[in-house]
């Protein structure tokens, strides 16, 4: 029986020995490995915070002294720690272990905090929900992994500083080793020394009395207080967290459980808000994590060899890749454009365009919104950027689209990867409100390509325009095969077109496929379907409301919301220009959908080809009495 399989619940961790605490965490990296090598997931943020993990519970009661992770990817071995080892065979998968924290897993997840910065603003409201309630409970929230570039971190923290009777305990998980950790006694002793409250009464008594010294007392006090300040400053970058009013403790070994565990007591026992600063190592533990240069194995994309880290499967050419290749060509071309990611430079694909160009190549950390109008100052300033950014963070800047750069017509171009269903990482992380988002600022022109070469030519296309902001959506799966058009009219592609058609299909981007699928179904059951793809998808064309008014019913095949999605665009750009034909929207719905391989996502909310393919065959029989529906839903042709 392993140490690890004796933890069932946090309190089973506070009966261990500490000399029992290494090969504890020893066994969880092991466990960590194994199961992240068959599923993906994030390793690297989670190797690197064992031992910190280990002792937040050991310190604090989870869940009546909640634990807020920030990032949430980080959260693994929270997980562990909370009765849930049994479900890591089913981490990412459908019906199984979220990679975030889950409300619906365990009392000990408070929140779902998958998108980064938010988990400060949340302990400051749970503190302050507390204090009303007359209750005397610790909040902790662990930030690490970039969270802290995000300005909604400093925004909470502005006030959590400002109530000094609140408990608010903040772990700083700095992975990026902006400082080395302090050791030995001397910072043992400070910071005792800071977090003892008799410590500033009598500091107190030392000001009040030198203050009532005339001449001597005020300036004595002032020198005395700035030898402690400049000592303590010259061991412990602590700075700017004291000049905002808050407590700080360390730099602390972070791999180091009884310093961190020594820590985080001093704090809970302090009884107002603490930094515990602990400096960490990335994938610590782990061979191939910690040679690993780019990202320390931050998320393998699928199963991995544990003993190499190396990827089982490459899933094929990317969308990412393509786009990554491109911006270096257009960088070759066009020497006024630029690259601004938000923490992704090698994600979003940016990271060759970084190498080749890297005094073009701004990364500003987890901050979507500064990129957005940093990215307007520079359209102002003679550039045009390319902004790449996950499709789901988009929503985090959507004011300053709007505000910042649309309304002041900025050329900027706004790359969004991961759009549509993207699987594993769930809820948070599909990427299907942007269409929603996007197609109610004035002046926006979207593109959402189906191949590599229209990726390539709408990349182009966006970035050739010098009268406001452009769009370029792809998702996260891989490419398939390349589709040409029979013709282009005006800017919408052909891609299938029968003599007498009934139903025109509009594919959105790398729909394609399944509406050529589609419209093979319903040909088989005597419906001839138009398959057309608009490439440009907002604002709606004249080419493709003419093809629209051709037809006996236009469907709309999406891969984003369907509020205020294309489908939605379209039928209000046909009732506008009074074009009387039945249209129908297929999209995702707008609801917060599971995680799970994309396949079955899809499936569960209908967008496969053959629940498409049944629904417009119902559409039509409505239209023409000769087409019966069945009681079971099959539709067959009948005899007038």
């Amino acid at each position: 029986m392993t140490l690890l399989s004796s933890i069932g619940a946090p309190a089973d961790l506070r009966r261990l020995r500490p000399d029992q605490i290494p090969l504890l965490a020893t066994e969880i990296r092991d466990f960590l490995v194994a199961k992240v090598s068959r599923t993906g997931g994030h390793l690297g943020p989670n190797l690197g915070a064992v031992e910190l993990t280990i002792a937040l519970h050991r310190v604090f009661d989870s869940p009546a002294e909640p634990i807020l992770f920030d990032t949430g990817h980080q959260a693994y071995v929270h997980k562990i720690l909370t009765g849930r080892q049994d479900a890591f065979d089913g981490l990412r998968q459908y019906g199984g272990l979220s990679g975030y924290p889950s409300r619906s897993e365990s009392e000990h997840d408070v929140i779902e905090n998958s998108h980064a910065s938010t988990a400060l603003s949340y302990a400051d409201g749970l503190a302050k929900a507390f204090a009303l309630r007359g209750e005397k409970r610790p909040v902790v929230a662990v930030v690490g992994d970039g969270a802290l570039t995000g300005g909604m971190c400093w925004e909470a923290l502005n006030n959590i500083a400002a109530a000094k009777d609140r408990q608010v305990v903040i772990l700083v998980n700095d992975n990026g080793r902006s400082y080395s950790p302090t050791i030995g006694g001397l910072a043992d002793h400070l910071a005792t020394l800071r977090l003892t409250p008799g410590y500033e009464r009598v500091l107190d008594l030392v000001r009040d009395s030198l203050a009532r010294t005339p001449l001597v007392g005020p300036p004595l006090f002032d020198a005395l207080h700035g030898i402690k300040k400049g000592l303590k400053d010259a061991i412990a970058p602590q700075g700017l967290f004291e000049d905002l009013g808050l407590k700080y403790v360390g730099p602390v070994d972070g791999h180091d459980e009884a310093a961190v565990e020594t820590a985080l007591r001093r704090a809970r026992a302090f009884g107002a808000p603490v930094i515990v600063h602990c400096v960490t190592r990335k994938g610590f533990g782990y061979g191939p994590a910690e040679g690993d240069e780019a990202d320390c194995l931050h998320g393998p994309g699928g199963a991995f060899d544990p003993v190499t880290g190396q990827l089982l499967s490459s899933g094929g050419r990317k969308w990412t890749t393509v786009f990554g290749d491109e911006m270096v060509r257009i960088g070759a071309e066009r020497p006024d454009v630029v690259a601004i990611t938000a923490a992704m430079l090698h994600p979003t694909g940016l990271h060759p365009f970084s190498l080749a160009y890297p005094e073009r190549t701004y990364d500003v950390g987890i901050a979507e919104q500064h990129a957005l109008t940093s990215a307007a100052g520079l359209a102002f300033g003679g550039m045009h950027p390319v902004v790449a950014i996950y499709a789901t963070f988009l929503n985090r800047a959507f004011d300053q689209m709007l505000m910042d750069v649309a309304m002041h017509r900025a050329p900027v171009t706004l790359v969004l990867d991961r759009a549509g269903v993207t699987g594993e990482d769930g809820a948070s992380h599909h990427g299907m409100w942007d269409l929603s988002l996007m197609n109610i600022v004035p002046g926006i022109r979207i593109a959402a390509p189906r191949d590599e070469p229209t990726l390539r030519e709408e990349l182009r296309e966006a970035v050739a325009v010098s009268d406001g902001p452009t769009v370029v959506r792809f998702p996260k799966t891989a490419l398939a095969e390349d589709i040409s058009a029979l013709r282009r009219v005006g800017v919408v592609d052909v891609l299938l077109e029968p003599v007498r058609p009934d139903v025109l299909i509009v594919s959105v981007g790398a729909m394609a496929h399944m509406a050529i699928e589609v419209a093979g179904r319903v040909q088989a059951e005597g419906i001839a379907a138009t398959v057309v793809d608009p490439r440009w998808v907002t604002p709606v064309s004249d080419e493709l409301l003419r093809l629209a008014a051709g037809h006996r019913l236009v469907v709309t095949l999406e891969d984003g919301g369907r509020s205020g999605g294309v489908g939605a665009q379209l039928s209000q750009a046909l009732r506008d220009a009074d074009i009387d034909v039945p249209t129908r929207d297929i999209g995702i719905p707008q609801r917060f959908l599971g995680h799970g391989n994309a396949m079955l996502v899809r499936s569960a909310i209908g967008l496969t080809a053959q629940d498409v393919s049944r629904r417009v065959l119902g559409w039509v029989s409505r239209l023409d009495p000769g087409v019966r529906v069945d009681a079971d839903d099959e539709r067959s042709r009948t005899q007038p």
